[in-house]
């Protein structure tokens, strides 16, 4: 009985590790790319920011020369 369970623990080991190498795989490549998306987010925010600033200052400028 006892060599069935020893068996039983060699034949699920395997399994189970490659199991966890599979979910710290995934769980490192989902983290990347949210990682990717806020910092992509972040620096279109600040370039439609400029882009609206420099909108406006072009659109006030001739009507304050006016």
């Amino acid at each position: 009985m006892e060599e069935f369970w020893a068996n039983a623990v060699f034949s699920v080991t395997p399994t189970i590790l490659i199991g966890l190498i599979f979910w710290f795989v995934l769980r490192s490549i989902i983290r990347a790319d949210r990682n990717e998306r806020d910092s992509y987010a972040k620096i279109e925010a600040e370039e439609r920011a400029k882009f609206e600033a420099e909108r406006a200052a072009r659109d006030a400028g001739p009507a304050a020369a006016s």
